[in-house]
């Protein structure tokens, strides 16, 4: 590779780091910003839910905009909000504001990561796919130290500190980005001053962004809010309704629209696809209720500082790492379904060992299902996209990535729905013990799924 791609990588890795990085230092910080705007635990979650949301609506978004408006141009763009959100998120008045600045930090890393892949195909012609491989090493790799770094920081310079560690990133790749990642040709952008409203509006499917975005957020909002208050009041079921109504209008529209947000209809068209992202929907459910919720039951239940929680979590983050490539050469070997099933089988001896704790437990000793999700979560990052690639026809393999992340924040954002719902207002040893029982049961039925799956590609190969 030469030296101009080399750059060209590092620059591009730099930006897209940002998006796992933010969404995964936070799990350290949520009780010390229950303390500081003293909120309880299901109002703070919103600091996670936020960030997933936004980020589900942006990145369509932006990789659309990327074809009219030059993916130079929208990386660059996408440094520049993240700085000025980093910047301004330490200032926030109050927690409304901070949740602000949180979305529109979204905004701009998602801006990144819809673009970073991309350029990377079209200006590196060498070794593309080590290069890829690269780039999933800075989005897994930051994913992955996220709560190390966060809680390391936090204990040290406190919470506004995990919005400030961004600006050295975003300052050094807007400037190696400037210099390495070429123009965007003309012609990439000579249809943008022709296009009418009407064609926006279109192009980017503005209704069903808008009823997505509603629908979900009034139905998060009716259920929380029912939960928090601990009765179901006339209020709390009328948003709820509202969102339920939504998200049935927006699947009416996705099915009808031309250029839709989320294309449905490739659901009914390829089951088997349709199974994957659902599974996938799953595993994230599981592993980042484990990612959220362990850090809060450990500083909150335990009392275990920001600094040592980090270093604690350091374990899943490690463990995932060492997983992928070794799951790499399995999955080439045996496909994706037996990599699948003992990943089920780790998530189950987790979950298992999360409900064995009690408050007498070595702290130590959470290090044990920290590891067995670790290791699950690196043989699922390569064997859920080996699954997808399998079960996905080459020429829709763009829709298929696409609804694959989609499928990961929804996972993402059903995993801290879950958490708060379980634990309310305070996040209570009991209540991370019922979380426990639920991630197994939910663990179990993966195996039993995968086992199902395993034997049938058996019979059907023989």
């Amino acid at each position: 590779m030469s030296i101009r791609s080399r750059w060209l990588m590092i620059s591009v890795g730099l930006g897209i780091l940002l998006n796992p990085l933010n969404s995964s230092m936070v799990s350290v910080a949520i009780p010390r910003l229950q303390n500081v705007f003293h909120l309880d635990f299901t109002v703070v979650s919103w600091i996670i839910f936020s960030f997933y949301i936004a980020s589900a609506i942006a990145q369509p978004i932006m990789g659309k905009a990327s074809d009219l408006f030059g993916r130079r141009r929208i990386f660059l763009s996408g440094l520049v909000v993240s700085f000025v959100a980093s910047l301004l998120a330490p200032l926030s008045p109050n927690f409304g504001w901070l949740i602000v600045f949180r979305i529109v930090q979204s905004i701009g890393t998602s801006m990144m990561v819809a673009v970073g892949m991309a350029i990377v195909r079209i200006h590196i012609i060498e070794k593309q796919a080590t290069a890829l491989s690269v780039l999933s090493i800075f989005l897994s790799g930051a994913a992955a130290i996220g709560p190390f770094i966060g809680g390391v920081i936090i204990h040290w310079w406190g919470w506004p500190s995990i919005f400030l560690v961004n600006i050295p990133f975003v300052m050094t790749s807007f400037l190696l980005a400037w210099r390495h990642i070429p123009k965007d040709s003309p012609s990439t952008t000579s249809n943008v001053r022709n296009m009418s409203f009407r064609k926006w509006y279109d192009l980017i499917d503005a209704s069903g962004v808008l009823l997505f975005t509603v629908g979900l957020v009034a139905l998060l909002v009716g259920l929380l809010s029912a939960k928090s208050s601990g009765q179901i009041s006339l209020s709390n079921v009328i948003v709820a309704l509202i969102g339920f109504v939504g998200l049935g209008a927006f699947v009416r529209h996705e099915l009808k629209a031309k250029s839709s947000f989320i294309p449905l209809r490739t659901f009914a068209t390829y089951p088997a696809m349709t199974w994957v992202n659902v599974e996938f929907m799953v595993v994230n459910l599981l592993y980042y209720s484990l990612f959220f919720g362990l850090p809060s039951y450990l500083q909150i239940v335990r009392h275990v500082s920001e600094f040592h929680t980090g270093m604690l979590m350091l374990s899943l983050g490690l463990c995932s790492l060492v997983a992928s490539p070794m799951a790499g050469r399995w999955i080439d070997k045996s496909g994706p379904r037996p990599a699948l099933l003992m990943s089920g089988i780790l998530m189950t001896f987790g979950s298992v060992w999360i409900v064995t704790l009690d408050q007498t437990t070595p702290v130590i000793s959470v290090c044990l299902a920290l590891a067995a999700f670790g290791i699950s979560n690196g043989l699922n990052s390569v064997a859920m996209q080996a699954a997808l690639f399998k079960s996905s026809p080459k020429e829709i393999i763009g829709v298929a990535s696409g609804i694959f992340n989609t499928s990961r924040y929804m996972g993402t954002i059903l995993s801290s729905l879950l958490i708060s719902s379980v634990m309310g207002d305070n996040f209570s040893f009991e209540g991370f013990r019922i979380l426990g029982i639920i991630l197994t049961l939910i663990a179990l039925s993966l195996v039993f799924i995968n086992w199902r799956h395993k034997e049938s590609v058996q019979l059907h190969e023989s």
